[in-house]
């Protein structure tokens, strides 16, 4: 029973701390990668890894504790699907990170995707209304037209020489753990696994060359300023014909001279004289759309709010339109002539409401301010 206590080097009483410290500790020392061509510290480091997955798990320990090994279900802790996975059980323990370069090579994974690109556009607020299609220039990276993306100029490739065609070779150090491997990638075939004989001599082998391209953008209506959209595979193309990469259209909306934006609602403040404002009009209005006739109730005062409803901004999901807000802002006249201050002093009087006389110092200055 205490079989797997023994060969990990701890007491059944020991801690799940004190046994994973022992484990990787052993897991070290005798890790193949740590003594290649050692048989025996391969077979300990089975029996290593085999103990641990038995008294590394709370559960199967009790029972291991129990009845021994007839308690694991038949299975005797015994590792079933050879060293391969025992080096994955070390890579999941360390968490992907293994100083010993995990279980065996992977395979190439293929020719890298290009690069994303960015650019900008930039519109008005009619073009946001609207919609409207624009275009984007950008230096890239496209297909090399003489070998069609291959990097080969007879189109062939071989078996890269120095990974086996793996994409990644192991490299052995020395650290305090005595010989750490590590897997990297092959810097002679870049990871693809595979070498060309002959490159292209338009793209020296890389199966692209640098362009200027450029791209139809349909801008949707609503978009907003810094809305950003995607183009996919419109970015640079990868090496060797690997997929192309996206690009992303930042948009940029210009300042409008009259209107400003609140969500899919448009505001304009618009200056209303006195007179309007207090009798009320009705005069043609230009929206984004065209002309319409506004109407101000008599009695009006600045802060009031006038709607023309469905003359916004679209919906960027389709939802209809926003409406156009008109803010009032009532303007005093401050340079009457004589005719129209005697016509409001006389309007005050039947009003009954007390002014200033005319000429008065204060009242000049109050006039000057606004002057």
């Amino acid at each position: 029973m205490a079989e797997h206590y023994d060969v990990l080097g701890v007491a059944q009483t020991s801690s799940a701390d004190e046994i994973k410290k022992a484990y990787r500790k052993l897991a070290r020392q005798y890790h193949p990668d740590t003594n290649p061509g050692d048989a025996g510290a391969e077979a300990k480091f089975k029996d290593i890894a085999n103990a641990y997955e038995v008294l590394g798990d709370g559960e199967r320990r009790q029972r291991y504790d129990r009845f021994g090994d007839d308690g694991l279900g038949g299975q005797g802790g015994q590792q079933q699907s050879g060293a391969g996975d025992i080096s994955d059980l070390f890579g999941a323990f360390f968490g992907g990170n293994s100083p010993f370069g995990g279980g065996g090579q992977r395979g190439p994974s293929g020719p890298p995707r290009g690069a994303d690109l960015e650019a900008s556009v930039s519109i008005t607020l009619e073009d946001v209304v609207a919609g409207t299609t624009e275009e984007v220039e950008v230096r890239t990276a496209v297909a090399c037209e003489p070998c069609e993306g291959t990097g080969s100029d007879d189109g062939t490739t071989a078996t890269c020489t120095q990974c086996g065609g793996a994409g990644a070779v192991r490299q052995m150090r020395q650290s305090i753990l005595g010989q750490m491997v590590s897997t990297v990638t092959c810097d002679r075939c870049g990871g693809l696994g595979t070498e060309i004989a002959t490159p292209c001599s338009t793209c020296g082998g890389e199966g692209r060359e640098i362009k200027t391209k450029t791209y139809t953008v349909e801008v949707p209506q609503g978009v907003d300023h810094g809305t950003t959209l995607r183009l996919t595979g419109r970015g640079a193309a990868g090496v060797r014909g690997g997929a192309h990469g996206d690009l992303y259209v930042h948009i940029q909306v210009a300042p409008h001279k009259r209107f400003h934006r609140d969500g899919v609602d448009l505001i304009e403040d618009l200056h209303v004289p006195m007179t309007q404002a207090s009798l009320g009009a009705k005069f043609p209005y230009l929206t984004i759309d065209g002309e319409t006739e506004l109407e101000v109730r008599p009695g009006a005062g600045s802060g009031d709010v006038l709607t023309v409803r469905n003359a916004g901004v679209p919906s960027l999901r389709g939802r209809g339109r926003g409406h156009l807000r008109v803010r009032l802002v009532v303007d005093t006249p401050t340079d009457l002539t004589d005719e129209e201050d005697a016509l409001l002093r006389e309007l005050a009087e039947r009003r009954g409401e007390q002014v200033a006389e005319k000429g008065s110092k204060w009242v000049d200055k109050i006039r000057s301010a606004f002057t």
